[in-house]
């Protein structure tokens, strides 16, 4: 599969998808007051745009025909 997850985009998806895991974790061990299902959704989140990120290839992207690559 060609990468379509172009820099600004794999740097805001890892940054954002690490307060979120951050922020789910946290919130999973009753350190702030989320809640357990959104602690779980935000660390699921947050882990799928930090591996989106990493790998650079995007499956809704893929679906939507949205790429932010410069391979084009």
């Amino acid at each position: 599969m060609e990468n379509n997850i172009g820099a600004t985009d794999r740097l805001a998806r890892i940054a954002v998808g690490a307060v979120l895991s951050a922020v789910g974790l946290a919130s999973l061990g009753n350190v702030i007051g989320f809640g357990t299902t959104i602690g779980a959704v935000a660390t699921l989140l947050g882990v799928v745009l930090v591996a989106t990120g990493f790998v650079r290839i995007c499956l809704l992207y893929r679906l939507l025909g949205v790429d932010t690559s410069d391979s084009r």
